[in-house]
């Protein structure tokens, strides 16, 4: 089972984030084999972080909560709020197996929230997409929502690639970039 988990950054927590860059890489590398995405996310401006965004491979749900809620910047009191939601693998890859690779472009984290008939199930056309795929409730049928990881040249383009967008309740679009260890 494949599940997102996006921890939302509590307003002045930088430095205890900062503080607990080893600690969280540390924790990650121990699900190196079960990630399929992974990086932080930025204000506008790129500068501070807002969150973090984890796309992993799980046996199941308690597993998930557990990842999400056993990482340290979470004990820790770095984020506010967690969304952890079942995905599904529209593409089949990891963020590492995208063409396109780490480097340029503006990268984004697309979140759609919708309820009722599913929508935008199937990855749209394009070399621009890193990871896409609906977000499903605990059941794993019940649609929640699409999430995609996205290269554009801008957030009103990112979030085009819900072509469905009237079926959304809210769209949120956030600067993201490849997280893990540097490897320079």
């Amino acid at each position: 089972m494949d599940f997102l988990c996006y921890h939302r950054d509590r307003t002045g927590s930088m430095p205890l984030r900062q503080a607990l860059l080893e600690a969280h890489w540390s924790y990650m590398d121990t699900f190196a084999k079960e990630l399929i995405a992974r990086g932080p996310t930025f204000d506008d401006a790129g500068e501070a972080c807002t969150g973090s965004v984890h796309i992993v491979a799980l046996p199941d749900v308690a597993a998930a909560r557990s990842f999400a809620f056993d990482e340290p910047n979470y004990q820790a009191g770095v984020y506010r709020d967690v969304l952890l939601r079942r995905w599904h693998n529209t593409l089949g890859r990891t963020m590492w197996d995208y063409a396109g690779g780490r480097e340029g472009g503006n990268r984004y984290l697309v979140l759609g929230f919708g309820e009722g008939e599913p929508a935008d199930l199937s990855a749209p056309a394009g070399d621009d997409l890193i990871a896409y795929g609906p977000l499903f409730a605990d059941d794993g049928t019940t649609w929640v929502g699409t999430a995609a990881l996205v290269r554009a040249a801008d957030a009103s383009t990112a979030a085009a690639v819900l072509r469905s967008p009237d079926r959304y309740a809210d769209i949120e679009v956030h600067n993201w970039s490849f997280g893990g260890r540097p490897t320079t």
